[in-house]
């Protein structure tokens, strides 16, 4: 758990801004590859990848938070995490570090973000005069959303993993 004294981030940029996970939800990093479509699915949806014989839901955390799109860098990563069991990727524009947490060094956030961003964000922190924006993984989709991508992926699938060959 990101409390723990020992807990490390993975910290990762869209655009300016930097974002930050903890590193135990993250199953890997990988090299960007677009992602096949899916028909039918909200626009931060970016379509569906293999990986690890599953298909896996690919969110653009770009899109998810409102960013403006910007041309590919050759930076970005697709990072996948463990969320109760499932895989969730996203698209994020490049991943800056993996670091130790330390103990007082993440701040609840702001008491202003209520709602649905506010289910996600699990505090802030400042390092090197930057803020980052701590996230947490298993809450970035709700459970509804969460339910819509894995069926979508399961229609989405190519036959031969659909079918679990």
């Amino acid at each position: 758990m990101i409390a723990d004294e020992q807990a490390q981030i993975v910290t990762f940029a869209l655009g300016a801004d930097q974002f930050a996970s903890d590193v135990q939800g993250v199953e890997r990093v990988l090299r960007y590859q677009p992602p096949r479509p899916i028909p039918n699915v909200p626009a931060w949806v970016a379509g569906v990848i293999d990986y690890g014989g599953r298909v896996v839901p690919v969110v653009d955390l770009r899109a998810r938070f409102g960013l403006a799109s910007q041309a590919a860098t050759g930076a970005e990563r697709v990072l996948v995490f463990d969320v109760a069991g499932e895989w969730i990727a996203t698209v994020v524009d490049s991943v800056l570090d993996v670091s130790v947490l330390r103990d007082g060094e993440l701040e609840p956030p702001p008491t202003l973000f209520r709602g649905l961003a506010g289910d996600y964000l699990r505090g802030i922190i400042r390092r090197r005069g930057q803020l980052i924006v701590v996230l947490d993984a298993a809450r970035l989709l709700s459970s509804i959303e969460r339910l819509e991508l894995l069926a979508a992926s399961d229609e989405g699938a190519p036959a031969h993993v659909a079918a679990g060959v």
